[in-house]
C-alpha cells in the first residue's frame, strides 16, 4: 500500500527535495518515491526538531527563579519531581557522582522521543517514531553512546574485562553471551517504541474513523437521531488521552533503559 503523503512532506520536498535527490544521486541510492525522495518520518523528524528549537529558545527567554511559568514548572518537572522519576533523578539514582555530566545526551534522547510521540496528536500530523527506522535510530545512538562513556571512563582493557566475566576459562563464552546480551538491547529498544506508538496510531485513527462513520450514520435517522449525533464525537477524546498517556511512558522507558545500560557501562566495578 503506497504511503499517503502528508503536507508537511510535501513542503519540506518543495524547500529540499531537489538537494535530498543529488545527495542519494551521489550515494547509489533510489528513493522509494522519487516525487517526494524525502518520506513521511524524515519530514516529521525535522519538524519535531524546528518545533524544539523554537520551543526551547522561547521558554529560555521566559526562565525565572522568582517568578516561574506554568510551563517552566512543567519542564522542571521532567528533570526533577517528588516521585524521583525525572531525568536528573534517574541519573542521580542510578549513577551517583558525576551524573549530570550526562543530562545533555540523555536528556535529549528522551525529550525528542516524547515530542516525537505526541505530535500525531495534531490532525494532519504522524509521529515519526511509528516507522521502525526512527526508533532504530535512536536505539543505535544510546547503543553507541553508553559504550563510548564506558570506554572512555575505564579505558578499552578495563571495559572489556566486563564482557569476558570473573572465570577465565568460560571468558570466550561469556563474550558471546554479553555480546547478544548487548545487541538484545539495541532489538528491545527499538522495537518497543516502533510497535507501542503505531499501534496508538493505528487505533487512534480507527476509531476517530468509526466514530464519525456513526455521527454520520445517526444523524441522518430522526431527531432523536439528531440529539444524539454528538455523543459518538467523544469517543475520540478518549483515544487521544490514551495516545498521550501512550507517548508519555514511551519516552519514559526510552528515558530510564539508557540511563539503567549507562550506569552499568560506567559504574565503578568494572
Amino acid at each position: 500500500m503506497e504511503e499517503s503523503i502528508l503536507g508537511i512532506t510535501k513542503l519540506v520536498n518543495a524547500l529540499f527535495g531537489k538537494a535530498a535527490l543529488a545527495l542519494l544521486g551521489v550515494l547509489h541510492i533510489q528513493p522509494s518515491n522519487p516525487q517526494y525522495p524525502i518520506p513521511n518520518h524524515i519530514a516529521m523528524e525535522l519538524l519535531v526538531f524546528a518545533l524544539a528549537v523554537v520551543f526551547f529558545l522561547w521558554l529560555r527567554g521566559r526562565l525565572s527563579v522568582e517568578r516561574p511559568g506554568g510551563t517552566q514548572l512543567v519542564m522542571e518537572t521532567l528533570l526533577r519531581n517528588p516521585m524521583g522519576l525525572g531525568v536528573v533523578d534517574l541519573l542521580e539514582n542510578n549513577i551517583g557522582h558525576g551524573a549530570l555530566k550526562y543530562l545533555p545526551m540523555i536528556g535529549s534522547i528522551g525529550i525528542f522521543v516524547l515530542f516525537s510521540n505526541l505530535i500525531s496528536v495534531v490532525p494532519g500530523l504522524a509521529s515519526p517514531t511509528a516507522e521502525v527506522s526512527v526508533p532504530l535510530g535512536c536505539a543505535m545512538l544510546v547503543f553507541l553512546y553508553y559504550h563510548w562513556s564506558g570506554l572512555k571512563k575505564h579505558g578499552p582493557v578495563h571495559y572489556g574485562k566486563h564482557f569476558m566475566g570473573p572465570n577465565v576459562f568460560l571468558s570466550p563464552l561469556m563474550v558471546v553471551v554479553e555480546t547478544f546480551s548487548h545487541l538484545a538491547r539495541l532489538l528491545s529498544l527499538t522495537v518497543r517504541l516502533w510497535v507501542n506508538m503505531m499501534v496508538s496510531e493505528m487505533l487512534y485513527g480507527i476509531f476517530l474513523g468509526l466514530t464519525l462513520a456513526l455521527f454520520l450514520f445517526v444523524g441522518k435517522l430522526n431527531a432523536l437521531g439528531y440529539a444524539l449525533a454528538p455523543i459518538p464525537l467523544l469517543a475520540p477524546v478518549i483515544f487521544i488521552v490514551l495516545h498521550i498517556f501512550v507517548a508519555f511512558v514511551q519516552a519514559f522507558v526510552f528515558t530510564i533503559l539508557p540511563v539503567i545500560y549507562l550506569a552499568g557501562a560506567v559504574a565503578e566495578g568494572h
